[in-house]
């Protein structure tokens, strides 16, 4: 890259926000603007070069943006109206360009948008990145980002989202949701939630650089300075908070001489601004509090948690979330003994927002340890281990467990149980595929290194609260179904509590010829999905049926194949379609999943392809598909379900 390049680069990340904003203002049209922004970027690439620098980069980038506007203006035979437009702008100079830049930040947040396109068009307009920038951060495909920003942009022109400052009456939703990007940005950054590195500190800067620009913008919201100044405090622990060799270092055992004082010097200055302004406590202002009181402390032990724990008691009053009771639990746990803070942990276990969080085991480990209960605290980091999506703290978490000497021999495990009574031989690949989805949720849940000795009904039954309680009757059944039968093999009674519920299952209708016609003439469709769903129209089979053919039990001739002790049979569109499908296959399942399973998702050999590794497709991956492909279809847009696609009697 040339100094030229270099310092266009640096511009742009700079100047971008102001001249996206610019131009919204002009075109009413976000996804314009910064086309219109890119067509100024691509003039300097080219002529800066040659040219050299300007003397006001950010001057010239804007002039070239505005004078590509007004051509667009002129083309689209606005001209007259727009003009007025410009030269009232012109001439009130009471809407100054920082005001835009808040607007944009308003529209790239806006509510109507998922959270994801939130944070990637924030990132994208305000941020200056580039979509592979912004995948990078992400670990994403760069095809996905594209695809998030372009979806937001159209979602935003269609719901017509007009380029203003909200009113007073929705002006607090709408700045909610503001902070809530940006501190989604900086946390995904302090805490990669996957991944090899603990941290992404590109996302952490430019997190700060946008609430530091909002706290320009907006100096008059307590909330604005209360969230730059916890971003400022936690950003002064960085270099403290890994290791040697990247592994996660706990906040009571860092090296406070490596914290960043001018960071938490800018963070007590922004928390200053927020109590001048005054009114009640929010939820940022009383987190930046919390942090305060951490950078206060000289030492560890100097750590004030009675004021802590008083914090997120108010807290959880304003924001009752999970992960603000499990925070409040730490707190409760180093103010007033760690039994205290593991009644408040236990309560928690049973809640369906907090099954997956790895966290939740890492806080019980510590807690027991605390306790001297060690056999515990050892299956906790273990669990915890298994549930960590990021690598450092995989490890981390598996070397706390390592570190726990347990004496004696804990016996049969859970995991070892499941995947013995998984690999007998009376069990076909279909249920072996149901009661593993069954097994692996026990494992996750409870910890595959939990002893069965020690597995009870209770411990079964909270692992159904937490992941089946919702869930329809036929789904809660299965699962039943599956425990009752480990257990008899177990020789354990694990469904004491778990009743059978019953199943209604309304009669599913047909979709109209007219949706179908329009399916089946769609140039986009996969060949598999295609494949499918003529297949299943065609045969009126169930979908399990059809989904466990096997390319060795197809007659192509006869146009039928075998499926367990029945055949399903099909017509002329499914019969063109097939010698395409196969491509060369004689063995292995019919309709294959998108890649190869992981080493940890292996599935039974009747299930993988021995031609390309790739296993079977499962149920709910082809009907989510079928629901996807389907929503424009379905007058009520949810989609269609496959068994649907049976015919009309």
């Amino acid at each position: 890259m040339t100094d030229a390049h270099r310092v266009i680069d640096a511009v742009w990340k700079l100047e971008s926000a102001r001249i996206v904003a610019g131009l919204t203002r002009m075109v009413h049209d976000v996804g314009l603007a910064e086309e219109l922004a890119q067509d100024a970027l691509v003039a300097a690439l080219e002529q800066w070069p040659e040219s050299g620098i300007p003397d006001n980069p950010g001057a010239w980038l804007t002039a070239i943006a505005k004078r590509r506007a007004v051509d667009h203006i002129r083309r689209s035979q606005r001209l007259e109206r727009k003009h007025e437009q410009l030269a009232h702008d012109l001439e009130q100079q009471r809407d100054p360009e920082r005001d835009d830049v808040l607007r944009l930040m308003f529209i790239s947040c806006h509510p109507a948008l998922p959270t994801e396109a939130r944070v990637a068009l924030t990132l994208r307009l305000l941020g200056g990145l580039t979509a592979e920038e912004i995948a990078r951060a992400f670990l994403v495909s760069e095809q996905r980002i594209i695809q998030r920003i372009a979806g937001a942009k159209r979602t935003l022109a269609e719901e017509r989202v007009p380029f203003e400052l909200p009113d007073g009456s929705e002006l607090a939703e709408r700045l909610s949701s503001v902070l809530e990007v940006i501190y989604l940005i900086f946390n995904e950054g302090y805490s990669a939630t996957s991944g090899d590195d603990l941290m992404r500190p590109g996302l952490c800067l430019e997190a700060l650089r946008l609430g530091r620009m909002l706290a320009e913008l907006a100096p008059h919201e307590a909330e604005v300075h209360g969230l730059v100044a916890l971003m400022e405090i936690q950003s002064s622990r960085s270099a403290a908070r890994t290791g040697p060799s990247g592994e996660p270092v706990q906040l009571h055992e860092q090296n406070r001489g490596r914290w960043d004082q001018l960071l938490i010097r800018r963070g007590f200055t922004a928390m200053l601004r927020a109590r001048e302004v005054g009114g009640t406590p929010g939820p940022y202002v009383l987190q930046a509090a919390i942090a305060v009181c951490h950078a206060q402390a000289r030492t560890a032990e100097d750590t004030d948690w009675a004021q802590i724990a008083a914090l997120y008691e108010a807290l959880a009053r304003l924001l009752p979330t999970p992960i603000v009771q499990l925070n409040r639990a730490v707190a409760v746990g180093m103010a007033h003994g760690p039994q205290e803070g593991l009644a408040l942990v236990d309560s928690l276990i049973a809640d369906p927002a907090l099954r997956d969080y790895h966290l939740l085991p890492g806080v019980r480990g510590d807690l027991l340890v605390r306790l001297g209960r060690h056999a515990e605290a050892r299956l906790e980091f273990e669990r915890g281990a298994s549930l960590a999506r990021n690598v450092a703290e995989r490890a981390f978490l598996r070397r706390r467990a390592d570190e726990i000497t347990v004496t004696g021999s804990p016996g049969a495990t859970l995991g070892q149980a499941a995947r013995d009574f998984l690999a007998r031989d009376d069990l076909d690949a279909v249920t072996i595929r149901s009661y593993g989805q069954t097994l692996r949720r026990m494992c996750l849940t409870l910890g595959e290194h939990m002893p069965l000795a020690s597995l009870t009904a209770d411990q079964v039954a909270r692992v159904f609260a937490t992941a089946w309680d919702e869930a329809a009757a036929k789904t809660w059944n299965r699962h039943r179904s599956a425990v009752r039968s480990f257990g008899a093999w177990a020789s354990m009674d694990l469904a004491t509590g778990l009743d059978r519920r019953a199943e209604t299952r309304p009669r599913a209708e047909t979709i109209g010829s007219a949706q179908l016609d329009a399916l089946w003439s769609r140039p986009d469709l996969p060949l598999r999905e295609r494949t499918l769903w003529r297949l299943l129209h065609e045969s009126a089979a169930a979908v399990t049926a059809v989904l466990s053919l096997n390319v060795e039990h197809l007659d192509l001739d006869d146009r039928r194949a075998r499926a367990g002790d029945a055949w399903v049979s099909w017509r002329s569109g499914t019969a063109r379609l097939l010698p395409h499908l196969l491509a060369g296959r004689t063995r292995g399942p019919l309709f294959l999943a998108d890649r190869r399973p992981g080493p940890s998702r292996m599935p039974a050999a009747a299930d993988l392809c021995p031609d390309t590794g790739r296993g079977r497709l499962s149920y709910e991956r082809a009907e989510y598909l079928f629901k996807q492909a389907t929503k424009s279809l379905d007058p009520a847009g949810g989609g269609y379900t496959l068994r649907q696609l049976k015919p009309r009697a």
